[in-house]
C-alpha cells in the first residue's frame, strides 16, 4: 500500500521544520510555505490536497515526525 503526504497551505505556518527533519519529502519555497516533493519535482501547482506525494521507502517514519512536530498541524498523511 503506497502512503502519500501533502500539505494545506492555507495552514502552514512557513516554520520549516518539516523541511528540516525530512528534506526529501519537504520543501519551503520563496513564498513562505512548505510543500511536498517527489524526488526533484515540488508538487505546488496545484498545492493542497491535489499535491499528493508519494512518500520514498525510509522517509515514513520522518514525515510521521514532520507532522506531529508541525506547528500549524497542516501535514496530512494518507493510505492509497
Amino acid at each position: 500500500m503506497a502512503m502519500k503526504v501533502w500539505i494545506d497551505q492555507d495552514l502552514c505556518t512557513g516554520d520549516g521544520l518539516c523541511e528540516e527533519i525530512s528534506p526529501a519529502v519537504f520543501a519551503l519555497l520563496d513564498d513562505g510555505l512548505a510543500y511536498v516533493k517527489e524526488g526533484d519535482k515540488i508538487l505546488s501547482d496545484p498545492a493542497g490536497a491535489e499535491g499528493l506525494a508519494v512518500i520514498p521507502d525510509g522517509e515514513l517514519e520522518g514525515v510521521i515526525e514532520s507532522a506531529e512536530e508541525c506547528p500549524g498541524e497542516c501535514i496530512y498523511i494518507e493510505a492509497e
